[in-house]
């Protein structure tokens, strides 16, 4: 991302102008003596660590992710001043996630997207998309510590945002609130034990949120009658073939309530309050509803199948063959 040169680096953009939440070391009411905490995103090894080294001797706090889920991780985690996005990472426009997300979850952090030379129309798309600055390679790092100085020193506040639907907020962190998932599984034991690639042990979520999504648009009467998922059917299949028992899928479930219920009060903000008790309640009921029917196929997959056919892991591609 950084090749840093001398101060004749060309940076286009919109006049930055936005106010800085509270860092972990702002304990002075002292602009000048702000330390502003960045999130750098490069996917490139040799960059960020060039370019965490220059900010740091400008004095910022720099927190690295090397990948858009390591950056979703950390958006979703802490709270920053600055993020700085390559556009690359691996793909072009990957560094668009990274904008969009930072922006719907901390709206006031200032936010700078990199580009070279051959991507200045795309990136400059990343204007449309939120971000403040584009950063075109190679850049030079003084201009870079005085975009975020400025930004700190004449800052104001930020408009106010529209109120959402508990469903959009869904769509628009789905991504976070995966990660956020998958964060907290990984910490408990249990189930960090059983050994799979963290796409197999998400690739059920995606459409188990679609179908609260659906549920949050549809039938929004709360009743003991399940309607049929069959992502949640598959999901308990799959499970036992992982290697799976049936509380340890009741303690994933409750870690899904958990981390949606986070993601509506990260949005509280903009959360519209008209709806956001029924929909709670709608939440649950699906959740639960779901939970209900991944534990019956898991039970009559158990039923079906000899513990000693199968193998040590299965993959969701595997048991779709």
């Amino acid at each position: 991302m950084s090749s840093l040169q001398e101060p004749s680096a060309i940076v286009t953009g919109h006049a930055v102008d936005h106010q800085l939440p509270t860092s972990r070391n702002r304990n002075t009411n002292d602009p000048s003596k702000i330390r502003p905490k960045v999130l750098l995103v490069d996917d490139n090894s040799d960059d960020i660590v060039i370019t965490q080294k220059a900010l740091e001797r400008k004095g910022c706090d720099v927190v690295l992710a090397r990948s858009v889920t390591e950056a979703l991780r950390q958006i979703a985690a802490e709270r920053f001043d600055v993020l700085i996005t390559d556009l690359h990472m691996p793909e072009a426009g990957d560094g668009f996630a990274v904008v969009t997300a930072m922006r719907h979850t901390q709206p006031e952090v200032l936010t700078l997207v990199v580009s070279g030379y051959p991507d200045v129309q795309k990136a400059m798309v990343a204007i449309t998309k939120q971000a403040d600055e584009v950063l075109v390679k190679p850049f030079d790092v003084e201009q870079l510590a005085s975009l975020i100085s400025k930004n700190k020193l004449t800052s104001k506040p930020s408009p106010k945002p529209a109120k959402e639907s508990v469903a959009s907020i869904l769509d628009r962190d789905a991504a976070i609130t995966i990660q956020r998932w998958l964060s907290r599984v990984e910490e408990i034991p249990e189930l960090a034990s059983i050994p799979l690639a963290a796409k197999d042990r998400v690739a059920h979520l995606p459409e188990i949120v679609k179908s609260i999504r659906a549920r949050l648009d549809g039938n929004r009467t709360v009743a003991v009658i399940d309607s049929p998922c069959a992502a949640a059917v598959t999901h308990g299949q799959v499970r036992y073939r992982q290697g799976y028992t049936a509380p340890l899928i009741v303690q994933e479930s409750r870690i899904l309530q958990v981390c949606i219920f986070e993601t509506i009060q990260r949005n509280l903000g903009t959360v519209d309050f008209t709806g956001v008790l029924p929909d709670i309640m709608i939440i649950a009921d699906e959740v639960d509803s779901q939970l209900k029917q991944t534990i019956d196929s898991f039970l009559r997959t158990q039923g079906e199948v000899s513990p000693a056919s199968l193998p040590t892991t299965v993959t969701s591609h595997q048991l779709s063959k």
